[in-house]
């Protein structure tokens, strides 16, 4: 019988509490963070830097995690680099303004960790993925001895959950993500995408920022929930099964399990050895869980595309743009992978839902919330 992954839950209040502390008790099931990083290695410490929030907003990995990795990943004698690509353009005035606001720019300052400017991509051969036979990437992610994510706990609009599987499209550099979306709008697909990714960059450890986490209309518009949870792993894919679980979301709601489920990857809780912290410490109730976007249920209705694809417009989950909150700087505009959004005359986004996809970028990337997700009732009686 093979072994079991095993994941390690650690109790954390709060970021005034010693994260480095609880982070070092996490390590130490696999030996400490010397088994994954040698001396002069270096290290990408792959942060979820969405965009430009500040980290009580919990849309960013908190700099407090991300210090705490640092020093010890230095105790191991590795190099970290701290890097991502936001959504929107991958330049450097972009990278350098998400660094300060999110405070990572102090913590490089603090330790004399390195953060990543280097804006070059590079397109490889994959011939082992399964969506996809090349990828764009980073090169930090491709130049790093290793990958270390430092996800963050939040819900999805369009994916239901967002972790440490997740977190690894990130190494696509800038608006060469808006691209993969258009390619794979069907959640399936995107997820099988996202599968992909994380077994091209095999990170070496994953942790995920679980203090304070997001729930509801995540990666950016949701509310701040505390948690207290500090969650590690050798597996994203295990210690996703494991997050969702502990914040009552069922692992088979969550798209990429089901991807990962589909290649023989670990995707259940029964495949998982839990370590550290009891159970007990966490009564996570009544966490807001955005309702799956299927389409599946018309796959199976003979009718023209075209049928089809009116009816589905007019049940499925839709953007809806609070003017009055907007401030038009048409980012949502911009990245829109289907350019299916326009400034009207007032300079307000509007939509044309006949092109739009669903991957709710729009709703991801807007730094005034104005952009909600509406799902029409009788969509949400058909699309359970």
């Amino acid at each position: 019988m093979q072994e079991q992954e095993k994941v390690v839950l650690k109790y954390c209040p709060d970021y005034t509490a010693d994260v480095e502390l609880s982070l070092r008790d996490g390590l130490a099931e696999w030996g400490g963070m010397s088994e994954f990083v040698k001396p002069g290695q270096k290290v990408l410490l792959k942060v979820n830097l969405l965009m430009k929030k500040r980290p009580e907003e919990a849309v960013t990995t908190h700099p407090s995690v991300v210090e705490a990795v640092v020093h010890l990943v230095q105790e191991a004698g590795g190099i970290p680099i701290i890097g991502d690509s936001p959504g929107g353009p991958y330049t450097l005035s972009a990278l350098q303004a998400v660094y300060a606001r999110s405070g990572l720019r102090d913590v490089a300052e603090r330790t004399g960790a390195l953060l990543n400017e280097d804006i070059g991509q590079t397109t490889i051969p994959y011939p082992e993925g399964k969506l996809v036979k090349s990828l764009t990437v980073t090169n930090c992610a491709l130049n790093a001895d290793v990958i270390i994510p430092l996800s963050k706990l939040k819900t999805h609009g369009m994916m239901t959950f967002t972790g440490a599987v997740k977190i690894l499209f990130g190494v696509i550099p800038g608006l060469l993500k808006a691209e993969y979306h258009l390619k794979m709008f069907k959640i399936a697909d995107f997820a099988d995408l996202l599968v992909d990714i994380a077994a091209w960059a095999k990170p070496a450890f994953s942790i995920m920022d679980g203090i304070t986490a997001m729930e509801g209309d995540g990666p950016s518009a949701g509310r701040p929930r505390n948690v207290g949870a500090l969650i590690l792993s050798r597996d994203p894919f295990a210690l996703d099964v494991v997050a969702a679980d502990l914040i009552g979301l069922k692992p088979e709601k969550v798209p990429t399990v089901m991807a990962a489920r589909n290649r023989g990857l670990i995707s259940s809780l029964e495949e998982i050895r839990i370590k550290g912290d009891a159970r007990s410490l966490w009564r996570i109730q009544d966490f807001i869980i955005p309702k799956a976007v299927s389409t599946n249920f018309l796959d199976m209705v003979p009718m023209p595309q075209r049928a089809k694809k009116f009816v589905l417009n007019r049940v499925r989950p839709r953007p809806v743009f609070d003017h009055t909150s907007c401030v038009g700087c048409k980012d949502c505009v911009n990245n829109c992978p289907p350019k299916a959004l326009s400034m009207n005359e007032h300079q307000r986004p509007v939509v044309d839902l006949e092109a739009c996809i669903r991957c709710f970028c729009c709703q991801e990337l807007c730094p005034q919330q104005a952009v909600k997700i509406f799902k029409p009732l009788m969509g949400r009686k058909l699309l359970k």
